[in-house]
């Protein structure tokens, strides 16, 4: 196999930048590592209130030098149904363990906070930053020093990002992450995105919107759509960091539970003291991020992973820019239609073949790096395969498919849904912003338009509800990015822009906050830096100023003199009512120091 020359050149610039910072790095992890194992360098009393709770035979494994000791980091909780299932993880994981000759230790608990709760409401403010808490968290975990693996419990949005981000930290030792799966299908996604809409225009009540919604979402795991905490999924598969074909198999079955199994036994393998040592930071390197980023574009992916990706690969020493992602884009084709890019969602992709189709498909292709390190050992072939439960419990693979089970959901490499992954960079003198086309119909890839000025989105669903919102604009977002507060997500614009676009009117998104992969049919510039707060040019943006976006070209331009620009001096907004209540006050040091939206938004 012949690995695509764009892929072998953007991963060749990703290595020669990023040389001083992961060489660096990785001397960090090595001197790290030849410590082994660790809680043998611990004095009697530190050791002592390391094992204090224990069961009589895991204190005795523990006192001495030979057992090994997963720590468990978890985002466990039963409010969102994603990490619910987690709760008995621990106790299988530890049985696991003792069987395979090791002990396990939960080492510490991570915050999960669920956007899709929180969306439209402050609480969605805290929601970005909840990506550096935890990988905070996960460094006071592991910070005992007691552990010669980690296994990470973790799901949704941000979590794993600072999961990923804390493992990093901790490099020198093995990571395996492993899922919980999602919920089993319920309502269509794309009649519950009608029953929105009708609730948007009055013409349903709030019963039957609630009604939908809980049909949607309404047992134990992931949402089934294709956003953010999926694609955190489909990512730590095609990296490497899960066991082959554990994505999108469902909770509380014979199946996942015997998969956490293996997984346990796997970290106890690839110790520092076995004959297979595979300390993550080593293991994700700078082919592993660049697959990470041709899954992305192949699934149509979430664009909260334009940021992500970036932070993550920092945390190894790794730089990856907006430019390297859009580059891969271009050549990567779109392999898989999950709503909201399609119909169909998550269980529907794993019942048409899935992750080991997919990856089957990329390999033969040329457009992902097989020589990698994975948990599972040398190359990722080994991760095109379909999964199955073995008559005595354990876990067995066969190959993947050789024809989508479902042409409409997986396509064939030759006979891709599109020929790139429909993530672009836009430039012009508004900035640097992402743009997600894959949903986009092409007449609507290209608009100049008038902006309309909003501060935040409920103005504008206020404007929608007033019937001010005629003819064609550009709706321009602002003072949405980290600094200003937080970087929520803003999903609530798209039903309105969705409305107005359906009635016929030309109209796009310019925002320097977020959507995740929610823009679908709307054509939405995000993440737009500099931000206003960050004396970005889309400050100075006035109603009535025409924009160009013209998505084929990646220009975002405002059609304004330079010596125009330099003349303005429009006011600020007041931004305290973003600043207190619902705990905001107390990331107010993460505003004033997170970096750009193109550095991964990061407080480190």
């Amino acid at each position: 196999m012949t690995v695509n020359q764009t892929l072998k050149d953007v991963t060749a610039r990703i290595t020669e930048r990023s040389r001083a910072t992961r060489e660096a790095y990785l001397e960090r992890i090595g001197e790290a590592a030849s410590r082994k194992p660790v809680r043998t360098m611990l004095g009697c009393a530190n050791l002592a209130h390391g094992f204090a709770a224990c069961n009589a035979p895991d204190k005795a494994s523990l006192a001495g030098d030979e057992q090994l000791n997963i720590g468990i980091i978890t985002a466990y909780n039963d409010m969102l149904s994603a990490h619910q299932p987690f709760e008995t993880f621990p106790q299988l994981i530890k049985q696991a363990a003792r069987e395979a000759g090791g002990v396990a230790q939960v080492a510490g608990g991570v915050p999960a906070m669920c956007d899709g709760v929180t969306q439209g409401f402050a609480g969605m403010e805290l929601s970005l930053f909840s990506r550096d808490v935890i990988a905070m968290a996960t460094a006071v975990g592991l910070s005992h020093d007691m552990f010669d693996a980690a296994v990470y419990l973790g799901v949704c949005d941000k979590i794993v990002p600072g999961l990923v981000i804390g493992a990093l930290t901790f490099g020198h030792l093995p990571a395996i992450f492993i899922p919980a799966g999602p919920m089993t299908s319920g309502l269509p996604n794309d009649e519950k995105a009608r029953i929105r809409q009708l609730y948007a225009e009055g013409k349903v009540s709030r019963a039957q919107l609630l009604e939908s919604e809980s049909r949607s979402y309404h047992g134990p795991g992931t949402c089934t759509f294709y956003g953010t905490a999926n694609s955190n999924q489909m990512l730590m598969e095609i990296m490497g960091l899960h066991i082959p074909g554990s994505s999108f198999i469902n909770p509380n079955t014979p199946l996942r539970d015997a998969m956490t199994r293996e997984a346990t036994k796997r970290a106890l393998q690839i110790t520092a003291c076995g004959n297979a040592y595979t300390p993550v930071g080593a293991m994700l390197d700078e082919r592993s991020f660049v697959n990470a980023i041709v899954g992305l574009n192949a699934t149509g992916g979430s664009t909260n992973h334009t940021i992500h990706l970036i932070a993550m690969a920092a945390a190894a020493g790794i730089k990856l820019t907006w430019h390297d992602i859009a580059e891969i884009s271009a050549i990567v084709p779109l392999l898989a239609r999950v709503y909201p890019n399609g119909l169909a969602d998550v269980n529907h992709f794993h019942a048409a073949g899935g992750m080991g189709y997919l990856i089957r498909e990329l390999l033969t292709a040329g457009l992902l790096h097989e020589n990698v390190r994975t948990v599972w050992g040398e190359g990722l072939h080994d991760y095109a395969i379909e999964p199955y439960l073995g008559e005595n419990g354990t876990v067995i693979r066969k190959p993947a498919p050789q024809v989508s089970g479902d042409p409409k959901i997986l396509a064939a490499a030759e006979a891709p849904f599109q020929a790139d992954g429909g993530i672009k960079l836009l430039t012009g003198n508004i900035g640097k912003a992402i743009i997600k086309i894959s949903a986009v119909k092409p007449e609507r890839h290209i608009i100049e338009a008038p902006a309309k000025i909003f501060h935040d989105q409920a103005e504008l669903q206020d404007a929608f509800k007033a019937g001010l919102l005629e003819g064609d604009f550009i709706a321009v977002v602002r003072y949405q990015g980290p600094k200003a507060n937080g970087m929520p997500e803003l999903h609530k614009l798209m039903t309105v822009l969705g409305i107005l676009q359906d009635r016929g009117q030309k109209v796009a998104l310019v925002t320097d906050g977020r959507l995740s992969g929610a823009s679908g049919k709307v054509p939405s510039a995000i993440h737009v830096t500099p931000e206003a707060l960050d004396h970005g040019i889309i400050a100075k943006i006035q109603e009535g100023d025409l924009i160009r976006l013209d998505a084929t070209k990646g220009i975002l331009h405002l059609l304004v003199s330079d010596e125009e620009l330099q003349n303005r001096i429009v006011p600020m907004p007041d931004l305290s009512r973003n600043h207190y209540g619902t705990g905001r006050e107390l990331f107010s040091a993460f505003r004033q120091i997170a970096g750009h939206a193109d550095q991964g938004a990061s407080v480190f």
